[in-house]
């Protein structure tokens, strides 16, 4: 079950850890209390999490050419940047949104192991 659960965790990291501070400035911005009452959200899906990175590597992706340069990253998805040299493992000087996911992934990954290495 662990295993199943993998890629959606894998993809819920990478959009947290991608996100463009939208989700931040409101959360400052709510009373402490408000939000210790509520449920939280649950992770989005796969599909949901694919179609998000999508959409912020799309528009990150100022000259439409499929790869993020570290100008393009740094502009766009910040944690790309600050994670570009580990991602671009070919030494291409761009990544791709292919790249990232696999990238993120295997962090996750590397996380659970490290969390509960027997069940992973």
């Amino acid at each position: 079950m662990t295993v199943r659960k993998l890629p959606v965790i894998g993809f819920a990291v990478l959009m947290a850890l991608t996100s463009l501070g939208a989700s931040a400035q409101s959360a400052q911005g709510s009373p402490q209390g408000a939000a210790s009452g509520e449920v939280p959200k649950a992770p989005p899906t796969t599909k949901q999490a694919k179609a998000l990175i999508a959409e912020r590597f799309k528009a990150a992706d100022a000259d439409h050419d499929g790869k993020l340069t570290r100008d393009e990253a740094q502009a766009g998805m910040p944690q790309v940047y600050a994670n570009f040299d580990k991602i671009d493992a070919k030494k291409s000087g761009t990544v791709t949104e292919r790249q990232i996911g696999s990238y993120w992934m295997k962090k996750t990954k590397d996380q659970m192991q490290k969390e509960d290495p027997i069940w992973n």
